[in-house]
């Protein structure tokens, strides 16, 4: 059965950084892309940042220059390094594998939140 166990969210000031973390399991992720959402009170969820599983990544024009994506394949577990927070960054993220090739083949977790407080 996959789980995505997602950590590492928080109450952060403005100006601060949060890391998150998700540890995937229940099958080898190698081959699939890794990706953080993110839904705030009363909007859609977006995509926040994305990494194929060659290593390429693609992020929101929000969050570029202050977040990093990244992932240990050996590990199962995709990261996003937040720096440079504001409170518009405050919402839910979610952590989500999808497969590359049968993209109908993806995975949530269960969110964890992010407040960021000015």
């Amino acid at each position: 059965q996959v789980q995505l166990v997602e950590s590492g969210g928080g109450l952060v000031q403005s100006g601060g950084s949060l890391r998150l973390s998700c540890a995937a399991s229940g099958r080898n992720f190698s081959r699939y892309r890794m990706a953080w959402y993110r839904q705030a009170p009363g909007k859609q969820r977006e995509l926040v940042a994305a990494i194929s599983s060659d290593g390429n990544t693609n992020y929101a024009d929000s969050v570029k220059g202050r977040f990093t994506i990244s992932r240990d394949n050996a590990k199962n577990t995709v990261r996003l390094q937040m720096n440079t927070l504001k409170p518009d960054d405050t919402a839910v993220y979610y952590c989500n594998v999808r497969n590359q090739v049968m993209t109908s083949i993806n995975y949530w977790g269960q969110g964890t939140q992010v407040t960021v407080s000015s």
